[in-house]
């Protein structure tokens, strides 16, 4: 792996774990596949997950890497980079969106449908009603974005649940973040651009109101 594409040590990196992003990822050092990071213990992912790392380079972009997490010591992770970085220019990768219809596919049960919390090109944090699904769980999500609708194969990776109380006693609210496990650079870019076309809408709608 050419030296130049890796992070430089003292720098600071995304790092994407779980489907939730964690900026401000320091660099201890890098050398080979091996990246030595530190971080909040509250955000430090297991032994043997996969994340997903993002750093600056002087090109108009970022580089972007998948990697696997090799060893944990208290707050310090040593990941081990998945192949080359590859390179992403500022205008192919977006985040946001939130409100969207989604259904939820398991075999075995019948579809749940259930509201978009926040949406990227690569994962997805969606809540429930109802539904049993535990991380690990293998599961295909369908997703209105826009006139498009999106369809990925993906693994949920974190799930949380709580029954609603107020104003009384009602169903079980389910949150998942899941991961898109299969590659779809078309349905990948009807994402992108309608995540652009919000905050472009968003920004308009914010600036007539000053």
């Amino acid at each position: 792996m050419s030296t130049p594409s890796l992070p430089a040590g003292g720098s600071f990196i995304e790092m994407t774990a779980y489907g939730e992003t964690q900026s401000g990822v320091r660099v201890v050092s890098a050398e080979g596949t091996a990246v030595t990071l530190s971080l909040a213990l509250a955000d430090v992912p297991a032994a043997g997950s996969t994340v997903t790392l993002h750093w600056a380079t002087a090109q108009r972009g970022r580089y972007a890497s998948l990697a696997t997490v090799a060893a944990v010591d208290g707050n310090r992770v040593e990941v081990h980079l998945a192949g080359e970085p590859s390179f992403e220019q500022s205008r192919d990768y977006v985040r946001g969106g939130g409100g969207e219809p989604i259904v939820l596919l398991v075999p075995s049960f019948s579809p749940a449908e259930g509201h978009v919390r926040d949406l990227s090109e690569h994962a997805v944090r969606a809540q429930f009603t109802d539904v049993e699904v535990q991380p690990g769980d293998e599961i295909t999500l369908r997703i209105q974005v826009g006139d498009d609708v999106v369809e990925f194969g993906a693994q949920a990776v974190k799930v949380s649940s709580m029954r609603q109380r107020i104003p009384r006693r009602g169903p079980m609210i389910v949150e998942m973040v899941a991961v898109f496990t299969e590659s779809d650079e078309y349905q990948a870019k009807v994402i992108r651009r309608y995540i652009m076309h919000e905050q472009l809408m968003s920004r308009a709608r914010s600036a007539a109101a000053q």
